[in-house]
Parts: C-alpha cells; structure tokens; sequence
C-alpha cells in the first residue's frame, strides 16, 4: 500500500498473538477468550487489533491458547467474511451466536464446551475473559453453562494495556487518521454559515473524510450549535446555524481499524464575551498541558497543569471528564489519564488532549488534538488551527 495510505501488514499480528500468549503464562491462564462486537466506541476494538476483522452484525470471540494460533468464533453470518477481512485462518460458527428462530443448514456449528475441550482446556480450567463489560447476560450465562467447573480471571484491562505502545505501522496508520480528520474539519467550517444545519455541516465533513479514506467513525461526527453544545455530547440535528453563537466540532474517523480525535468550536459572528474567554482559557489550558508532554510523566500531572489553567479562569466546574487519553483502536482508549491514574506516558503512546468547558450558560465547547509521545518530548499529530470564525 502506497505512503498516502498505510496498512497495517499481515506479521504484525504473529507478535500480538504472542504477546496475549505472555500475559497468559503471566496469569496462570488454560484459555483466555476475547469478545467483540460492533457496538460504537469500545464494541470492535478486540476483533481488530488481534484479527483485524471490523466485526459487524454478529459478535465474535477470540480463543487463545497458550500455545499455537488463535481461533476465531463468529455467528454463522460471519465466519466468511471473517476468512476473507481478518487474519486469524481458523473460523468457527459459534452456538452461543446463532438466532434462535434461524436456521443454518449449510453451516458447521460448535459450541463453547467444544471448542475449549477441542484446545485442550482442564476440566477445571483458569479462563481469562476479556470484553466481560460488553458481554449480554446471556452470553456470559450460556459461557458459565457450558464451562461450569472454569475459573473466570478479567483481563480487560492486561488486554487493553498491551495496545498502549504503538508499532511503526500503527504509528503510520493513526498519522494517516489524523490527516484524514483534519480534512473533515476543514470541510465542516467552510460549510459554517447562519441558516445551514447541523445536519448538513456533519454530511460535508463525513462525505469529505470517506472520500480520504476513512472506513467510518469511532463516535458519531459532533455539529453542535448553540443550546445543542451544551452537553458534553451531541448528535447532530436539523437546527439551522445562528448568528452570534458557537458551533462545536468534533470528528474522529476511523482509518484501517485506528482513530484519530480533532475537536474545535467555531464563532459564527459576533459571540458574547463569555464565550471568548471560555475559548481563550481552553486554549491556553491546551497549550500548557502540551508543553508538559514527555515520556516517563505521569499523565494526570499534563492533565493537572490543564486544570488549573481552567481553575484560574473561574470554569472549572465545566472540566467534566479525564483530559488526557490514549488514542488507537478505540477513539478513547485506555490507558486513561485521569486524576485518579498513576500511569505514565511511554514513547510510541499516542494521546489526545481534550480540554473539555460544557454544561455553561452559553453553551460548551472543547479543543482537542493528538500527540506521540517520543524519546525526548511529543509530536503533534495535526495542526488544526485554535480559533475558527464564520
């Protein structure tokens, strides 16, 4: 694949194999499954960065064993598919995904007790399970059936923590990513203007990063208008634009599987002073917190320097969530930089700062932008200018 748009190669995923095999070995592990579905944000994020697969319709699970390649278990709508997009060889029609009122003739069905016998499990095995919080109950039911002897161990976390250091090709993958959002920016604020819709500023900026090569969106594109900016989310709507108010930006393409998150408001005319000085704090507290960026810090010190930036401008109680995240496959990815996290930037970590102002009188607003964290400081991934005026 050409510069212009990176892939992530077939033996980048041998060595992520090996790395889940560790942590089991860490863990004590027999087993370890990992699920995903499509659910938006956090559903796919398993599927992808071990198989590559973009699971869509039917949920899959992962099953590893401490030696040897992975197997791949999908509903009897996807398996080949999942031969044809992922890279996992071994595809398995899972029981516990089939539809209960459909009927599958042509397809060769195994259930989770097979399955793990099949690979050699105890008959009281330590089972890692990763993707536990977006299980149904039923599935996570139909699992306890079928191993009713297992010992379940949540590695969600360990899982997560294994995609916090990018590769090269991720690195190259997710500057493609931002690229592609700053091109989705720069069509939804030429698209700014009083009397134009929500609605029809998010169709320029989706249609214009489709067309640079995203696959999709890890959250829904945010056009925000006025009252609409409030809350710290958004969906877009069919409100026209007003003059005299503020239009919050945000996008987060999806490119080959990994994100990136670009956050901007916009002044439409002549906005009230509040709204100045709320925008001149956000980016003053932006500023700061990347000045701080270095591998080694903890990551709610960067966040801390952002905060009181706010704190000083009298609007802290609108800095309502963690401002610092990782960014990868999933478009807020642990590990999560909180006041309460003691975990420190690495090199080949790729973060966002968000500098997040919402719940306010006058609406709400946040500045957003991607950095890699390097041996001696942190590149920043886009260069989306601060201050946008239609």
């Amino acid at each position: 694949m050409s510069d212009l748009f990176p892939t992530i190669p077939h033996s980048e995923y041998a060595p992520r194999w090996a790395a889940v095999q560790a942590l089991m070995c860490q863990h004590k592990l027999d087993l370890l499954i990992a699920y995903a579905d499509d659910r938006a944000v956090f559903g796919p994020a398993h599927a992808r960065w071990l198989a590559n697969f973009p699971v869509h319709f039917e949920p899959v699970c992962i099953f590893f064993r401490p030696e040897g390649d992975p197997v791949l278990c999908s509903g009897p709508e996807s398996d080949e598919y999942a031969r044809l997009a992922g890279r996992i060889s071994d595809v398995r029609v899972l029981r516990e995904f089939t539809h209960p009122d459909e009927d599958y003739p042509y397809s060769r069905i195994s259930g989770v007790a097979e399955i793990a016998a099949e690979m050699g499990s105890d008959a009281m095995p330590r089972i890692g399970l990763a993707g536990r919080g977006l299980m149904s109950q039923s599935f996570f039911a139909a699992l306890t059936l079928a191993l009713p002897d297992a010992v379940w161990v949540d590695v969600e976390t360990a899982m997560c923590n294994l995609r916090a250091v990018k590769s090269p090709a991720e690195i190259a993958v997710i500057r493609r990513a931002y690229q592609i959002a700053e091109i989705g920016i720069e069509a939804a604020v030429a698209a700014i203007a009083p009397g134009v819709t929500e609605r029809s500023i998010a169709a320029e900026a989706e249609s214009a990063m489709r067309r640079a090569g995203a696959e999709g969106t890890g959250i829904d594109t945010i056009v925000a208008s006025g009252p609409n900016s409030r809350p710290i989310l958004a969906r877009s709507t069919l409100r026209p634009v007003q003059s005299g108010e503020i239009v919050l930006l945000t996008v987060a393409p999806r490119y080959e599987g990994y994100h990136a998150a670009i956050g901007r408001p916009v002044l439409v005319g002549d906005v009230s002073d509040e709204i100045r000085h709320a925008l001149d704090a956000a980016v003053e507290a932006q500023q700061k917190a990347e000045a701080a960026l270095r591998p080694g810090i903890e990551g709610r010190v960067v966040e801390a320097i952002g905060r009181e930036v706010i704190d000083h401008a009298g609007l802290s109680q609108h800095f309502l969530y963690s401002g610092v995240h990782s960014v990868g496959v999933i478009e807020f990815e642990p590990p999560i930089f909180g006041p309460s996290s003691p975990a420190a930037f690495a090199p080949g970590m790729v973060i966002s700062i968000d500098i997040p102002l919402f719940n306010a009188r006058w609406g709400g607003l946040r500045i957003e932008d991607g950095y890699l964290i390097t041996e001696s400081g942190a590149e920043q991934l886009n260069g989306t200018a601060f201050r946008l005026n239609r």
